[in-house]
């Protein structure tokens, strides 16, 4: 039976790489844990902040409805509790809508480039 190599994903993040994921601070982060109930990262022995590919989404959540639709943070709490599996389909799909237009947007600027680049017969 041939070897079948396995994607290794991570199991746990630090507070540094989700902050760093998000651009936000990691005392902001750590502010988010406190008003959010959804948002429980593991503890290491060290007490260091563990977090799962889970929590990520639930940030992405948070940020999504804070930063990006400007809710406040008791309407998003709200938003959460009301429609939480609804708002992570809906957000999923806003996500790849940009990817799909981010991709668009280049392809676009290359056809510009090559069109300029070609001389005129």
């Amino acid at each position: 039976m041939p070897y079948k190599e396995r994607s290794i994903e991570k199991q746990y993040f630090t507070i540094g790489e989700v902050a760093a994921q998000f651009k936000v601070a990691e005392s902001l982060v750590r502010f988010w844990e406190t008003e959010f109930d959804e948002l429980r990262p593991r503890r290491s022995k060290k007490g260091n902040r563990l977090y799962t590919p889970q929590d990520i989404e639930v940030f992405r959540t948070i940020y999504h409805l804070v930063k990006e639709r400007g809710y406040t943070i008791p309407g998003a709490r709200d938003m959460l509790k009301q429609k939480g599996p609804q708002l992570k389909e809906k957000i999923d799909v806003v996500q790849s809508l940009e990817k799909v237009r981010s991709f668009l947007l280049m392809l676009r600027k290359e056809v510009e480039a090559a069109g300029k680049a070609e001389p005129e017969a």
